[in-house]
């Protein structure tokens, strides 16, 4: 197994929940935690505790991302207009990666990263290779004609697990997506509930 995959696994275990709804998830088979104390019962989370897990599972859901970026996209839902918390969704939407792995271009949205890193996309006829490149509303993302043959992005294109969300326009058949608009929080086709407000308490704690 490889060390993505187990980052994978133990973020699922440690939240006690299957984030990313995947039918291998280990919590299907057992809900406790990972680790020796891992069946220990766990008792009444504080407010602090609530708050960091909704932190933790959102973080995790978009591919563990590092709490230096994750804290620049909480500056920046503050800043724009409305609630932070649906601002930060469709901050992290909007995340090259996460159009990529909502398209069913790539099965996970760890794949999505490293598909983006290897230089297998481009935005408006421009390769990037940059995960965190934010998508803007009409931009056309497309695969390289040499990547479409890839074995996982045909085993993620013909996947039923999930369904391409109505805030995406995708064409398979020209590995085409565009996003038509940001998406509120109860959009995204999140397996478990995401409590982007929490995340919000926590930085301005």
């Amino acid at each position: 197994m490889t060390k993505r995959a187990e980052a994978k696994y133990k973020i699922d275990r440690r939240m006690g929940q299957n984030i990313w709804g995947r039918p291998k998830s280990p919590v299907n088979r057992r809900e406790y935690g990972p680790g020796q104390h891992g069946q220990r019962r766990k008792g009444k989370l504080s407010d602090f505790g609530t708050q960091l897990k909704a932190k933790q599972k959102l973080k995790g859901y978009y591919g563990n991302i590092s709490e230096k970026q994750f804290r620049k996209y909480y500056a920046e839902a503050l800043r724009l207009k409305g609630d932070s918390g649906s601002n930060l969704i469709g901050l992290l939407e909007r995340r090259l990666d996460a159009v990529i792995y909502r398209a069913k271009f790539v099965p996970t949205v760890f794949a999505a990263r490293q598909f983006v890193n290897h230089g297998h996309v481009a935005v408006n006829g421009r390769k990037v290779n940059i995960a965190s490149y934010l998508v803007k509303i009409g931009d056309v993302i497309s695969v390289k004609d040499s990547s479409r043959e890839m074995g996982l992005v045909l085993e993620a294109v013909q996947s039923a697990e999930r369904d391409v969300p109505d805030y995406l326009e995708v064409d398979h058949s020209k590995f085409t997506a565009k996003m038509t608009r940001i998406p509120t929080p109860t959009e995204v086709p999140y397996p478990v509930m995401m409590e982007p407000n929490l995340v919000i308490e926590f930085y301005s704690r």
